[in-house]
């Protein structure tokens, strides 16, 4: 968007103008090259957004933000918070809101869509949600939707069987200037089978990193 803007801003400039001295000429330009390589790096610096909130802040300013969304909190234990509610259009939500407890600095958030006992539903889930981050975000950059094993279940229940041994692989990840969004299809035990999202921001997810290498 910037560089056609940017293209088209330069162009009507020269056209328009070409009565004023070189010496002019150069010079917006060049404040017109400045301002948008400005704008470019704004928005590269812009955190990734859940429900509209920037993943930023320490956990009790982000907590304090879900609640004003509609979120009940449930309780907070090693660094992550745990929230209930809506979200994407689907009741009875669990987000886990995540921090590196030395810095106290919000850059991982997890939703856990409803338990489903189908595979039809769980799916169903899936590419349901799948949909709509591809509506927003684009096309993912990687995707990966197989069952591990020579022989591939052909009815629901093996299906669900799959999942609750760790042999389904369906994974779908969008990359963005601002972070990346994983969704997949996971499960607790062999009990609970659920579609997970998760939203890692790339601005606290380096400070993350940067005070984990300071740690070693």
């Amino acid at each position: 968007m910037l560089p056609t803007i940017r293209a088209f801003i330069i162009l009507v400039f020269l056209k328009t103008n070409s009565e004023k001295s070189d010496y002019m000429k150069r010079f917006f330009l060049t404040f017109i090259f400045a301002l948008t390589t400005m704008l470019t790096f704004a928005q590269t610096t812009e955190h990734l957004n859940f429900k509209g909130v920037p993943i930023d802040g320490t956990l009790d300013e982000y907590v304090s933000k879900m609640k004003q969304s509609g979120f009940s909190h449930l309780g907070t234990e090693d660094g992550t918070a745990i929230l209930n509610g809506d979200f994407a259009g689907y009741k009875n939500c669990y987000v886990g809101v995540s921090t590196l407890k030395q810095i106290d600095l919000v850059y991982k958030i997890d939703v856990f869509f409803p338990d489903q006992e189908t595979w039809s539903n769980l799916s169903g889930n899936y590419f349901d949600l799948k949909q709509m981050l591809t509506e927003k975000y684009g096309k993912p950059s990687g995707v990966v939707e197989k069952f591990d094993g020579y022989s591939q279940p052909e009815d629901d229940k093996s299906r669900m069987h799959q999942v609750g041994m760790d042999r389904c692989k369906y994974y779908s990840i969008w990359k963005t200037d601002k972070g990346e969004i994983q969704l997949s299809i996971g499960h607790e035990s062999v009990s609970r089978k659920f579609v997970r999202l998760g939203y890692f921001d790339k601005i606290n997810g380096d400070k993350i990193k940067a005070k984990a290498i300071d740690d070693l």
